[in-house]
């Protein structure tokens, strides 16, 4: 390609990575020693692995062969029978390994479920504000994202989704605890979702990423209750955040075995199988991380709650939703969204993610909301957070 040409390929249609745009507002500012950068732009965890999973880590890569070949491009026996099993225990239902594939993170999931269902020019119904690598993916593949508004509850609405399905839509797709604004879908909501699917033939793909921190004891839903779930529910979830796994990219995908098998081509075609050492440690905190998840969670809904309370420092803001690692809040000030995220970057040394980036540019919400992921800051930090957003004055 001649550098004076501008890049024709898929990519092009789709807009730059929000979390590396931001990262970018940190050229040439500088942070004082006593007030350095607070960072609540990206949700991921900061910190390695516990000690013990990491030590499994170490023993697979100088005592397992395997871990440095390719493996099953659905991945490890072992692992996928291990979701199978437990999935079933923790939902209530009755899941089997063969409907249970492992990727390279949840992201990947995503994209493998959407090329197995759909193609280019179909549609693909997303409730705003979206996850936003759900929209570039949905861009890149040739398929239109079809905004889902949800108000000032943040809740999406059934009755609105169906007015929107026409013979081009392929699936809805629901993030729970969602990202980016926290909130935890009722229980009664994602049912009433996959009924209306399934009266279209239309996918319901599910992604719980952040199943480990809902603040909801037993099962968020009873979807894998129901014996037929699979003509309709594609669920998604990632090791990434409960075992700290980022860089391992470990992520699962349980579907119908007409799915699975077209994802297996997707997924022989870009990866040929997943991580072989991020599958082991997957399967070793399956297997002996129970405890130190719980207090994982326990710890992620402690800092929700600090938040929540911090928010009587900010007269004029509102909490729109928070769970899992995400608020999501909506500011008093005559400036948008966007300028507002640049200027707190040198003004404040606060790192956050203006509403725009999750939004369609003509949502009114894009103007005055934001979303801070706060896993990686303890409670004093939050109080902090709160204290410089307090002090700010555009």
């Amino acid at each position: 390609m001649a550098a004076s040409q501008p890049p024709r390929g898929g990519t092009a249609a789709t807009f730059a990575p929000p979390v590396m745009q931001a990262r970018r507002w940190l050229d040439g500012v500088s942070f004082l020693a006593d007030r350095p950068l607070l960072n609540v732009s990206q949700a991921a965890p900061m910190d390695p692995p516990p000690e013990a999973l990491r030590q499994a880590i170490a023993d697979a890569a100088l005592n397992d062969p395997g871990a440095h070949l390719y493996g099953p491009v659905l991945g490890l026996p072992e692992l996928r029978a291990e979701i199978a099993a437990e999935w079933s225990r923790a939902y209530g239902g009755d899941i089997r390994a063969e409907r249970v594939a492992i990727t390279q993170g949840c992201n990947q999931a995503f994209c493998a479920a959407i090329a197995s269902i759909a193609a280019a020019g179909d549609e693909v119904i997303l409730p705003t504000p979206w996850y936003f690598n759900h929209k570039m993916w949905l861009d890149m593949a040739g398929m239109r994202a079809v905004p889902l508004a949800t108000g000032t509850n943040l809740l999406p609405e059934v009755q609105r989704a169906g007015a929107l399905i026409t013979p081009r839509t392929r699936a809805i797709v629901l993030v729970t605890p969602n990202n980016p604004t926290g909130l935890e879908y009722p229980a009664e909501l994602v049912a009433d979702f996959l009924a209306l699917c399934r009266r279209h033939g239309l996918a319901l793909i599910l992604d719980e990423t952040y199943r480990d921190f809902d603040s909801r004891d037993g099962a968020p839903h009873r979807l894998f209750a129901d014996p037929d779930w699979g003509d309709t529910l594609i669920h998604l979830y990632s090791f990434s955040k409960a075992y700290r796994l980022t860089g391992h990219r470990v992520g699962a995908l349980i579907a119908g075995e007409p799915v699975v098998t077209e994802v297996e081509k997707f997924l022989d075609t870009v990866a040929i199988c997943p991580n072989q050492l991020g599958q082991r440690a997957a399967l070793w905190g399956l297997r002996h991380l129970g405890a130190w998840k719980a207090d994982e969670r326990a710890e992620i809904l402690a800092r929700r709650d600090a938040l929540s309370r911090n928010m009587s420092a900010l007269p004029g803001w509102e909490l729109m939703g928070a769970g899992a690692f995400f608020a999501w809040l909506r500011h008093p000030f005559d400036i948008g969204s966007d300028p507002l995220a640049r200027r707190l970057v040198a003004e404040a040394g606060v790192l956050l993610l203006p509403g725009g980036m999750f939004l369609p540019e003509t949502d009114p919400g894009a103007r005055d909301q934001l979303r801070i992921a706060f896993a990686n800051i303890d409670r004093p930090g939050l109080q902090a957070l709160f204290g410089r957003l307090a002090a700010f004055r555009p």
